[in-house]
């Protein structure tokens, strides 16, 4: 598995816009075939700063899913409203194994 943590800080006046649109691109994202899942989460001591938690089988299915019409209407739409670029960690799932996703 292919993990990425997409890290954002989104200007404070823009949180329920950033949010409208973040699920919308969720809801489609976990309709491919290659996402085995993709959190949103907000953090609770800071509510302007939220992770995308996003499972892909390969390091192909991402670059597919960026390819998708949905990441790009996502990623114009919420480029004004970030407080500083977004920035992502990569990661190889160790546990649990690919059956367990």
């Amino acid at each position: 598995m292919y993990i990425i943590h997409v890290q954002i800080h989104v200007q404070p006046d823009q949180l329920e816009a950033f949010k409208a649109a973040t699920l919308a691109n969720a809801q489609a994202s976990v309709q491919e075939p290659g996402i085995a899942r993709f959190d949103v989460v907000q953090r609770l001591d800071d509510p302007a700063r939220f992770t995308l938690v996003e499972a892909y089988r390969s390091p192909e299915d991402h670059e597919r899913h960026r390819q998708t019409a949905h990441y790009a209407t996502w990623a114009a739409a919420v480029a004004p409203m970030m407080a500083e670029p977004r920035s992502a960690l990569k990661f190889a799932s160790i546990f649990p194994g690919e059956p367990g996703w």
